[in-house]
């Protein structure tokens, strides 16, 4: 039996059996994090977080996925969410998020999963609020409600004793890197650089949850794995020209954002061609632009940007609802 007639297996047990409807919707939503209405996709991107996570000796934020992607989800339908929506995976991305991120930065204790189950409902919350917000200019929320969500806990947790602070960064003030980098890195650590970029949109820096990401995008939609990967190299080239700390390129923290925004940019809201390319890779240097300037604004208040410069180029570039298709497609001037 071929791949392609397992899919179509499942898809037909999934319109019939209530169990595997579940999971199906709720593997949806993990793949969702990057544009992926597709089961095998977020079986994947599942299989890349236990292992990142694993081997980091971080279990809990491999707990911590599933629990805000079953409660995100479960919380569309309790609020009575649009129900083709939900099948979609579109109520459990942000919940996946939130319950990778609390975890990394606070220890396991009780109140942390507490707040990893109520978050993801806020973030489903939010959800519904900010997508009808935004509807009137056609622009989705993006991973808008995670960010929002989680900001809000980490800052709250600087005022009450009974979070567990294990992983925030100290409040400062930025200063210029001392060991910026000079120049592209060589062939074997750009690649690493690369796949760690792809992993971080989960909060993971293992390249190997990288390689498992890419082959999750690829069995889903091969543009969107061709566009996260080259998303990520040009955000590492973005940041070597401009002069990034080393140490956060290598670890992929100035790609993960890029990597959605290249996606996003590049094979999700546009149809792929030379056009929608160049769209993406102004949209990806955009990204790296707006990670170091939240880098520094955010830095005194000791908290991370998360995937907001990707939500904020996003939405900037969407806004215009530019017509990117080949000229030869088009019955009217170009818009661009």
């Amino acid at each position: 039996m071929t791949d392609t007639a397992n899919r179509r297996g499942w898809a037909r047990m999934a319109d019939s059996d209530p169990l595997v409807r579940t999971v199906d919707t709720l593997l949806r939503g993990a793949g969702q994090v990057m544009f992926q209405d597709s089961a095998w996709c977020g079986l994947f991107f599942l299989l890349g977080i236990g292992w990142g996570a694993w081997k980091e000796g971080i279990p809990e934020v491999g707990i911590g996925a599933v629990l805000g992607l079953i409660v995100g989800t479960l919380a569309a339908y309790i609020l009575n969410a649009p129900r083709a929506d939900i099948r979609k995976g579109l109520h459990g991305y942000n919940g996946i998020l939130v319950g990778c991120a609390l975890p990394t930065f606070f220890g396991p204790t009780p109140t942390c999963w507490v707040l990893v189950a109520a978050g993801a409902f806020f973030s489903t919350v939010i959800m519904l609020g900010v997508s009808r917000f935004l509807s009137t200019w056609k622009v989705s929320a993006m991973t808008g409600p995670f960010v929002f969500t989680t900001w809000l806990i980490l800052l709250a947790s600087y005022n009450f004793a009974h979070f567990k602070i294990t992983g925030l960064p100290h409040p400062t003030f930025s200063v210029q890197p001392t060991q910026a980098m000079a120049a592209l890195p060589g062939s074997e650590v750009l690649f690493m650089a690369s796949l760690k970029g792809i992993s971080q949109v989960f909060l993971i820096g293992n390249a190997v949850t990288g390689v498992l990401f890419l082959i999750g995008l690829a069995g889903s939609s091969l543009p969107a794995a061709v566009f996260a990967w080259l998303g990520s190299v040009a955000a590492i080239a973005t940041a070597a020209f401009l002069g990034a700390d080393e140490r956060s390129v290598a670890e992929g923290m100035y790609q993960f954002s890029a990597v959605l925004t290249a996606v996003g940019l590049g094979s999700t809201f546009y149809s792929p061609n030379m056009r929608t390319a160049l769209y993406a890779l102004l949209g990806t240097v955009f990204t790296v632009v707006a990670q170091g300037a939240l880098n520094v604004a955010l830095a005194p208040l000791g908290i991370p940007t998360l995937t907001f410069p990707f939500v904020l180029a996003a939405w900037f570039f969407l806004l215009p609802n530019l017509q990117l298709l080949p000229v030869s497609h088009r019955t009217s001037s170009p818009a661009v």
